[in-house]
């Protein structure tokens, strides 16, 4: 028996990718696969598409099923979308063959009742082929587990209020209309402050996994969008062009999530165009005896989320078969050694 690099798969070679590629090259694992559907990136070996010195002899394919019957992956890395309904197709071509997942799907943080009977499917297949799911990023430290950490060093608890950002002009148009830039206070109000329907915010996710970590039990979920207006002209490189001050420039979507132990969790998920002076959120304060306050300083949300989705895979290797969310596992440790795993056909 001997040790080899930790053979991985990127499914889905967009902005994350880039990092996690790098990251997987930097920690000593061994890429041995790269799925898109974008014809810019099919063909390009993916050291160039990660802007490595290197080439890594992988070529970027759209044919995910020759991939993934062709490399003998031990785990596949998703950095697709953020339902779990969406990502379910090609977890399910994985999870079928006995590779692992880790995701960087914001829902499938805690996904059991916001899409349960399809978290249960990957459940069972999971285990049915001895595989395990996970779903990490920026939350997974940040949101959970460093709250978590610091909850334990006070002595009542009465309410956890958070509040997280994103620059919506990182992402493109659609996401932009769906946070109402560019909109009217009224506009917003006829309209995205009361949807037909409410789907669930990646805090909404966050939260209950939060919940699980600190042993609480959940007794009501209540999310409400509240338009953030721009104070000044603000001009937004997707729309191409000026928002003038006092019209929307994205939400901030408010989560409550209430417990059955009297403390109530309040994450500010808050998604806007970006001015020179922004930068994403990671404020905290939890009330109670002491009452206490921290945040990080402007975080780097997509390079912590790459950061934890590549570290995070040991776990993911050392987990019993099934989906998992991260209270279930070992908390996230920085890798100093590369990357392997004992082989047993050596």
């Amino acid at each position: 028996m001997g040790r080899r690099p930790i053979r991985v798969v990127q499914y889905g070679c967009g902005k994350m990718a880039k990092y996690t590629i790098r990251y997987l090259h930097e920690h000593g694992a061994q890429l041995v696969g790269a799925i898109d559907t974008n014809p810019a990136v099919i063909g390009m070996d993916a050291g160039d598409f990660a802007g490595l010195p290197v080439k890594l002899g992988v070529k970027i394919s759209d044919d995910a099923d020759a991939v993934l019957d062709g490399c003998a992956p031990d785990v596949a890395i998703l950095t697709l979308f953020s339902l779990v309904d969406d990502i379910a197709p090609m977890a399910v071509k994985c999870l079928s063959r006995g590779i692992n997942v880790v995701t960087t799907c914001e829902e499938a943080t805690f996904p059991w009742t916001t899409s349960s009977a399809t978290t249960n499917r990957l459940d069972a297949i999971a285990q049915e082929n001895g595989a395990t799911m996970l779903g990490a990023g920026m939350e997974d430290v940040f949101w959970v587990r460093i709250v978590g950490l610091i909850a334990g060093a006070v002595n009542r608890i009465d309410k956890i209020e958070g509040s997280v950002s994103y620059n919506v002009d990182e992402y493109g148009m659609a996401l932009a209309k769906a946070h109402g830039v560019g909109l009217t206070p009224d506009e917003f109000e006829k309209t995205l402050a009361h949807p037909d329907e409410i789907v669930p915010s990646y805090v909404w996710n966050s939260n209950e996994a939060l919940a699980q970590e600190l042993g609480l039990t959940v007794s009501q979920i209540i999310q409400e969008n509240v338009p953030y207006v721009a104070e000044k002209d603000t001009y937004s490189d997707t729309m191409g062009g000026i928002v003038e001050a006092s019209k929307v420039l994205g939400m901030n979507t408010r989560v409550t999530t209430k417990t059955y132990q009297g403390i109530d969790i309040v994450t500010s998920q808050i998604g806007k165009v970006y001015g020179p002076d922004d930068g994403d959120l990671c404020d905290w304060k939890i009330s109670g005896e002491p009452d206490t306050t921290f945040h990080v300083d402007k975080p780097a949300t997509v390079e912590h989320t790459c950061a934890t989705i590549v570290q995070r895979i040991p776990t993911v290797l050392a987990a019993p078969s099934g989906y998992h969310t991260v209270d279930e596992l070992e908390p996230l440790r920085y890798q100093t050694e590369p990357m392997m795993v004992e082989d047993i056909a050596f």
